[in-house]
């Protein structure tokens, strides 16, 4: 799971007139120090904030055995509210982001995995209608082959960022639904590990991706997919199936455009949501043929397929980077987590899997 909660700060000059006296000056400034501290102790802390999470789980009729447990055990996380609210060092381009996520060892180790588990896979697939080498590279990305899931208390986590407040609602929504899964027993309180955002198991899936998404796909009555590869295998193909997912299609290709392109053909970047770029996405998608008739080629050169496909036109990074045809499973991959960086890190490596090379 990948979290792009940040926004670029626009800073001004000229906010002080050159007239303004050094005594204007600093009077506001012990002012403003003199409220920062007044404003601050508002906010309640940790502690009183846990209380009412509390009294409401007790109003909303959860066993009063879990309430005790999870209440018990619930503890701020400093470094998760240092996580959230961490802006980007540098900026990753795919020819940074690609070689650091597909490393010649999660290549042989997708490899290894797919041929190892073939049987199963194709099971899976074979259900709800996915490639299984797209199940076995998002468990490779997600949480390289369930091995590394976060060593966060899932219930704390999200404690945590609700308290922090900068996106309380939806955290103390994840943090009831969180419950909801102890309750139903799918997994134990110790077991509930996670990110420092609250993604869980070899999916990572938030808690509302689990009620929505999860299946039990090793048939024990519980959907573990912490301690079941099976259960996450069908929770990642199930979310796939149930967001639109198209077997017949892979997830897009490298292309390569003529000169004097119109780069207004393109997908913008930085949307504000889901739903601003879908209306992107419609306004780019043409079939194929639509494409090959405005000079677009395959990477080597060639005409791009007969099919009666169609794809939208995505640049990562502008034109100065690669540019792909995306077709509609790579809208669904984007719903998965909207980053281009992931979806294309998604692609490449199931396309690698199954390669020879």
């Amino acid at each position: 799971m990948k979290l792009n909660w940040y926004l670029p700060v626009l800073l001004s000059a000229g906010l002080l007139a050159c007239s303004q006296s050094v005594a204007n000056s600093t009077a506001a400034s012990k002012t403003a120090a003199n409220a920062a501290p007044a404003a601050a102790d508002h906010k309640p802390g940790f502690e009183q904030y846990v209380a009412g999470l509390k009294k409401e789980a007790t109003e909303r009729g959860y066993p009063a055995a879990l309430v005790k447990q999870v209440f018990a055990n619930l503890q701020h996380y400093k470094s998760a509210v240092v996580a959230d609210k961490k802006q980007p060092e540098f900026v990753e381009t795919l020819d940074t982001y690609l070689p650091k996520r597909i490393s010649k060892q999660r290549i042989t180790l997708a490899r290894k995995f797919y041929k190892e588990h073939q049987t199963e896979l194709a099971s899976i697939g074979k259900k709800y209608g996915v490639q299984p080498r797209f199940i076995m590279a998002l468990w490779a990305l997600e949480s390289s082959f369930g091995k590394v899931m976060g060593n966060y208390s899932v219930p704390s986590a999200l404690a945590t960022l609700a308290y922090d407040g900068r996106r309380e609602a939806f955290f103390r929504k994840e943090f009831f639904l969180a419950l909801d899964i102890l309750a139903a027993g799918h997994v134990s309180l110790p077991e509930m590990k996670g990110s420092w955002a609250g993604a869980m198991g070899q999916s990572q899936f938030m808690p509302s991706a689990f009620m929505a998404y999860a299946q039990d796909g090793d048939g024990d009555g519980h959907i573990n997919i912490w301690q079941s590869r099976m259960d996450a295998w069908a929770s990642m193909a199930n979310y796939l199936k149930t967001e639109g997912w198209d077997q017949s299609l892979t997830w897009g290709r490298q292309v390569r455009l003529p000169a004097e392109f119109d780069l207004g053909l393109v997908i913008p970047k930085g949307s504000k949501d889901r739903a601003q770029w879908l209306q992107w996405w419609a306004q780019s998608e043409r079939s194929l043929a639509e494409w090959q008739a405005l000079g677009v080629r395959t990477t080597a050169g060639g005409a791009l397929p007969k099919r009666d496909i169609r794809a939208a036109l995505v640049m990562p990074d502008d034109e100065h980077g690669r540019v792909y045809l995306a077709y509609s499973n790579y809208q669904t991959l984007m719903h998965w987590n909207r980053s281009y960086y992931f979806v294309t890190s998604v692609g490449y490596l199931a396309d690698l899997i199954i390669s020879e090379d």
